[in-house]
């Protein structure tokens, strides 16, 4: 009897809010996909924490499901990779066993701390100007201010619990912790080593850097080896593949982090192509052929996990988290048809920043707000002008890395993500940014193609990732034109926009400072 062909990658993306894993075919086609959620506890403001031993039974019933759905599995699994969330730090032990919660991206207790680490005089951008400029030469950005990155929540622990600090020998990404355990090895890639701000990303460096590791105090033995995103650090332990139902030694893939993975899985790979990703939170990203930076507005370009190759990422806070919030206080769900306003009725103008900004500006005290509402607007109008706000605020964005240089002039700009089902979206998007815009026939799963296309290169499916995520641009499901009456009408809100935030980002920050002083 011939032998079968290992010709299924098992890839996994593991976000926010829950996990997709994906059986994906050599030719980077989705066979089956199993989607799992498990919960975050916002025990405190600021504080977002996830148990990671809920990603891997979250991965473990996506796995018996997939097994059921597809008898012989086991035997046709190639290769499994991981993609997910990044800026999370989980503590472990010698084991890989957690040594507390991890606090995930979503995360800002550490703000405070991140003032005084990167504070001092002169200042530029908020930052001290030595400390802000040494790191931008060595690694193209620095910690934000938010407290959202890695090396402030691991300063966060050693001040506040230094039992577990004493007690920790690695501290992981979420990407990095499922890695160890699958296949027992403590390593990263870079692009979660840049995100820590301790990497040196200078041309040929590519290594942790100890003057930047120093400045944190944070010693290179508690940090993973960071290896190729495309390389193989081991096979799938016994236990691993006893918990997964796939067979013990098969490969493990390095991976990447969510934002490579949709840029991936985009298809737009060539330089200067940009992509929108619409998920919990949005960026607009691309690659591009050597470092970007932009300090004004809080968005560079990190390194992706294959080749080294520079990823431009954009991100801003809030997208279809607005969508929840509304459908979760009762509001009318958004749904892929609500329709433009009447020019009687226009809707208020909504603010989206229910989680604080970054780009393009990195203000964690600006908040949401519904400006302009009559007695004649209702949920409809609501669910429209939220719409529309998500939309200002992604051309807020998006004028400014459009002018980046190398930035590709007239291409379609690619959607992924889960919002990117959301039509009425895409046209108002599309009317926002005044550019042709296309979406691909699965949006939600973009991650996990994108993952399969590094897997698919490591495993012999493709000469190399770059020709097999190119692929993906090929496929279309829908394509969505500026209309110049509607791209006339937002003009004038972007007008308004603007001005919302200059006359009211003063009156935020006091608010919040008001509202964070203890009563």
């Amino acid at each position: 009897m011939a032998k079968q062909r290992r010709d299924f990658i098992i890839a996994v993306d593991i976000g926010t809010t829950g996990l997709r894993v994906g059986v994906v075919r050599g030719d980077l086609k989705i066979e089956a996909v199993a989607v799992q959620s498990y919960p975050t506890r916002f025990a405190l403001p600021g504080h977002a924490e996830q148990e990671p031993e809920h990603w891997w039974q979250a991965l473990r019933r996506a796995m018996k499901e997939l097994n059921r759905k597809l008898p012989g599995l086991s035997s046709r699994a190639a290769g499994v990779i991981f993609a997910a969330q990044l800026c999370g730090v989980v503590p472990v032990d010698e084991t890989g066993k957690p040594l507390r919660p991890c606090l995930i991206w979503l995360d800002k207790r550490a703000a405070d701390l991140t003032h005084t680490m990167m504070g001092g005089f002169p200042k530029v951008f908020g930052y001290g100007a030595f400390k802000v400029l040494s790191s931008l030469w060595l690694t193209n950005g620095a910690p934000s201010l938010n407290g959202m990155d890695p090396p402030s929540k691991m300063v966060w622990l050693k001040t506040h619990e230094p039992e577990i600090w004493a007690r920790t020998h690695k501290l992981l990404d979420v990407k990095d912790w499922l890695v160890h355990k699958s296949c027992g090895r403590f390593v990263t890639t870079a692009d979660a080593a840049n995100l820590t701000w301790m990497m040196d990303t200078r041309p040929s460096r590519n290594c942790w850097s100890p003057f930047l590791m120093s400045r944190f105090g944070i010693s290179k033995s508690l940090l993973p080896e960071i290896v190729p995103g495309n390389s193989s650090p081991g096979g799938l332990t016994k236990a691993a593949s006893k918990a997964l139902g796939l067979p013990e030694g098969l490969p493990v893939i390095a991976g990447c982090g969510d934002v490579c993975a949709a840029a991936l899985g985009s298809g737009n790979v060539a330089d200067g192509e940009l992509h929108l990703s619409l998920g919990t939170s949005s960026w607009i990203g691309g690659f591009y052929p050597s470092r970007r930076l932009s300090a004004t507005e809080s968005y560079a370009t990190i390194l992706s996990p294959v080749d080294n190759r520079p990823l431009l990422i954009a991100t801003q806070e809030s997208a279809g988290s607005c969508f929840d919030w509304f459908e979760k206080i009762g509001g009318k769900r958004l749904s892929v048809e609500t329709k433009p306003p009447d020019q009687n009725a226009e809707p208020p103008l909504f603010l989206p920043w229910l989680a604080g900004e970054r780009v393009p500006v990195d203000d964690a005290r600006l908040r949401g707000a519904f400006l302009g509402l009559t007695l004649m607007h209702d949920a409809a109008s609501l669910a429209r002008a939220i719409l529309e706000g998500v939309a200002l605020n992604t051309r807020w964005a998006y004028r400014s890395v459009a002018q980046q240089r190398g930035t590709a002039r007239g291409r379609r700009l690619r959607l992924v993500g889960g919002a990117a089902q959301n039509r009425s979206l895409c046209q108002d998007l599309a009317d926002s940014l005044a550019i042709d815009l296309s979406v691909g026939p699965a949006p939600r799963t973009a991650g996990v193609q994108g993952a399969a296309a590094i897997a698919g290169a490591a495993l012999g499916f493709f000469p190399n990732t770059w020709e097999a995520a190119a692929r993906l641009s090929q496929e279309e499901h829908s394509a969505y034109s500026p209309s110049p009456e509607r791209v006339k009408y937002f003009d004038r809100r972007f007008d308004f926009f603007l001005d919302a935030h200059r006359r009211n980002a003063p009156w935020f920050r006091s608010f919040f400072f008001s509202e964070m002083k203890p009563r």
